[in-house]
């Protein structure tokens, strides 16, 4: 008898030791999705069926969205041979980027089926354009860390587009290997960021070349020059000393990269800079001199960081890096009588 009721309470103990152990097991399995997903669990995906126009937006849209919230919708069109577009309404403005990088607040548009990730935004400019599902179905995700809530956040409006419908037109992607310079220079030259022109070059991979573009490398990086302004002479001769102070100085004047480097194989973005350079007239520099200019006295070589675009050789795309150019900057001008100045 008492070997029997031994089996018995060994048997129990076993059998609620293994429950416990699967319990345990499934609490780490959960865990462990919770991580990857980046949601609680797969409930927390709102799901809506769209039948026509709609809105999704951050909490408290239009005031400032709360922190620490991570959040997602999946849309599906009723009728599949529909595809989903989403526009972005003009209010928008999540948490600043850093180094260019959407790390901490930001929504992302992803295709359900493969996981790709058509984009993700924050900041406040440029506004996100619109974005085309393949299929029937696309993915919203919005992400806030527990800083810097920003407002009005995001509206994104829904639609429906039929599948044999065209995407809706948008500027070429990325200009062919072979492209020429002078081409691609026209191009660029109309983006208003950086990240325009490295996602102009490389859809699929820009975050990834921004990236790359503020890592520390070898060259040297952007310099900086303070220079304290001239202070104004005052004296009793105020008009006359104005005359002379100010008819000739160091003047915003706005230079092609190319054109002032001489650099006609390479594109540089932005493609013009502003520099100090002597301007104004000398029309009262010298009695006895009737042929006066307005020439620098001080010139200091100064360098501006700027992103550079090169051929790689055959024909393999195009070559991305910070680079420093120099340019003469005239800190100082003078009336100088062409006579003299020739010696």
């Amino acid at each position: 008898m008492i070997p029997s009721l031994l089996f018995l309470l060994l048997s129990s103990l076993q059998q609620h030791g293994s429950e416990a152990e699967s319990s345990l097991s499934n609490t780490f399995q959960l865990s462990s999705m919770k991580e990857q997903n980046g949601v609680q669990d797969s409930q927390h995906e709102k799901i809506i069926t769209v039948s026509g126009d709609g809105v999704v937006h951050s909490p408290e849209f239009p005031r400032a969205y709360p922190r620490n919230r991570v959040l997602v919708w999946r849309l599906i069109a009723v009728d599949e041979g529909m595809r989903i577009q989403l526009t972005f309404d003009e209010r928008f403005g999540l948490e600043d980027p850093e180094d260019g990088i959407c790390k901490y607040d930001f929504v992302e548009i992803e295709e359900p089926a493969d996981g790709t990730i058509l984009g993700r935004w924050c900041g406040s400019k440029p506004i996100p354009g619109k974005q085309v599902s393949k299929g029937n179905q696309i993915r919203i995700h919005f992400i806030s860390d527990e800083y810097f809530p920003s407002e009005p956040g995001f509206c994104i409006h829904y639609s429906l587009l039929p599948l044999n419908l065209p995407e809706p037109e948008g500027p070429s992607m990325l200009p062919p290997s072979l492209q020429s310079v002078d081409f691609l220079n026209e191009a660029v030259s109309g983006f208003s960021t950086v990240e325009e022109v490295i996602k102009y070059l490389d859809p699929d991979r820009w975050q990834l070349d921004i990236e790359d573009l503020h890592k520390p490398t070898w060259h040297v990086l952007g310099k900086s020059f303070i220079h304290s302004r001239k202070s104004r002479v005052v004296d009793l001769n105020l008009l006359k000393e104005e005359v002379r102070l100010y008819s000739c100085t160091p003047r915003n004047l706005s230079v092609s990269l190319r054109e002032e480097l001489k650099r006609t194989d390479t594109i540089f973005w932005p493609n013009c800079l502003l520099v100090k350079r002597c301007g104004g007239n000398c029309a009262c520099c010298a009695h006895s001199c009737h042929d006066c200019h307005c020439v620098a006295t001080k010139v200091t070589k100064k360098y501006h960081e700027v992103l550079q675009l090169r051929h790689r050789s055959g024909g393999r795309g195009w070559q991305k890096s910070m680079t420093d150019v120099p340019l003469e900057h005239h800190e100082e001008c003078e009336c100088v009588c062409k006579g003299n100045s020739d010696g």
